[in-house]
């Protein structure tokens, strides 16, 4: 069962692909009407299409996460609308399909059949306090986090919980549609008011700085602090792969390096996570209860990869204690 948000060419597209699977629920994408069409159909996906009322149709899909949650992908189309398709992510979709580029209705199929086997969870409202500021530094640090399905939202409240002088550089690995990691690193900086930006070839790591691995590239860390762009293929099915960043700050830092893996389908993360624990790092991953993908860590955990597993809101205040003791 298929719900989608919006009549038009979105309905007639999802129609075809679809058929008789299909519940088209009419606009606009009121939180109180999606809530009520998920609660009577019990749909397996929910496509949302963002249209012009993307603040309505984000507010609806936190809604229904934190109710009735089920796997939504949302469709943007335009760049007028990637910073909302963004802030649907942390709202509790898992996916964006974007209507650029070839055989973009394809696209949206595979990806609504794949989150079809996707089990979610409650998506809790509002934002967390920000974790109390400390100061002093134990030198050269780096912290590698891992994120896939549920992650933007994770992100958020992670990097928001983090003091302002927090004494390490953050990279981060997110798995999400071509093109939307420059449009994920602004909505985090605004989202945590912290230096977030895209990584740069080159660029020079520096501490209380998060960078988000760009679209289409493996992002590596050397060992003298620089940041690496690599575009070899992908692995595992991803690029940026989250094994290959954590591999390398394990490489790069040794026992200096903290792993984190959060939400996330699948496997990408758990080797490279594992390759810090044995290098003498240290090594996270986010609990069942609320993660919203148990994949990833799950995988993290059964590997031996996780010197501690903590629910989102206690992965901050560790990660300070390990940094600034």
């Amino acid at each position: 069962m298929l719900i989608v948000e919006r009549a038009g060419r979105l309905s007639r597209q999802c129609k075809a692909l679809y058929g008789a699977q299909l519940t088209e629920a009419a606009p606009p994408a009121e939180p109180a009407a999606m809530l009520e069409q998920v609660q009577r159909h019990g749909p397996d996906v929910v496509v949302v299409d963002l249209g012009d009322a993307p603040l309505e149709a984000v507010a609806a899909i936190e809604s229904v996460m934190a109710e009735r949650p089920v796997p939504m992908v949302v469709v943007s189309s335009g760049a007028a609308q990637k910073q909302h398709a963004i802030r649907a992510l942390a709202a509790g979709a898992l996916e964006i399909a974007s209507l650029e580029g070839p055989e973009p209705w394809k696209a949206l199929q595979r990806q609504v059949l794949f989150l079809a086997k996707v089990k979610v969870v409650k998506h809790v409202k509002g934002r967390k306090r920000r974790a109390k500021e400390r100061g002093g530094s134990t030198g050269q640090m780096l912290v590698a986090v891992a994120a896939s399905l549920g992650g933007p939202k994770a992100l958020a409240r992670l990097l928001g919980a983090l003091p302002k002088d927090f004494a390490a550089p953050v990279v981060l690995c997110q798995h999400i549609t071509p093109g939307f990691a420059d449009d994920l690193a602004r909505y985090l900086a605004v989202e945590t008011r912290h230096d977030v930006t895209e990584a740069e070839a080159g660029g020079k790591l520096e501490p209380a700085h998060f960078y988000v691995a760009p679209s289409n590239s493996h992002l590596v860390v050397e060992p003298d602090g620089t940041l690496r762009l690599d575009s070899s293929p992908a692995v595992g099915g991803f690029r940026p792969s989250c094994d290959v960043l954590l591999k390398s700050a394990a490489t790069a830092f040794g026992d200096r390096a903290i792993g984190v893996v959060l939400t996330g389908m699948g496997r990408d993360g758990a080797r490279g996570l594992k390759e810090i624990r044995n290098r003498g790092g240290h090594t996270i991953a986010q609990d069942q209860a609320t993660s919203v993908v148990f994949g990833m860590p799950g995988e993290s955990i059964a590997l031996g990869a996780a010197e501690k597993v903590l629910p989102l809101d206690q992965i901050a205040s560790q990660l300070v204690k390990w940094v600034m003791p």
